[in-house]
């Protein structure tokens, strides 16, 4: 039987794989900040964000998915 602790690492689990894939953008702008800034391109920095994180997301959910799904 599946706990409330587990539900709970797994969404955290699912929270921390989206926040690092939205830390790739910061990369980004480091490495191309004439293209992906806070100003005129922010709609481009955002788009990488959000990308990357749906990356992320979904490599999680590839490896862990839904606890109840998880073997015993």
């Amino acid at each position: 039987m599946l706990s409330l602790n587990d539900w709970k690492a797994w969404l955290k689990g699912l929270i921390h794989a989206g926040i690092s894939g939205g830390t790739v953008a910061i990369s980004t702008a480091v490495i191309a900040p004439e293209t992906f800034n806070f100003g005129e391109g922010l709609h481009k920095l955002l788009y990488a964000a959000g990308i990357s994180s749906i990356v992320s997301i979904a490599k999680y959910l590839s490896t862990k998915p839904t606890p109840d799904d998880l073997p015993d």
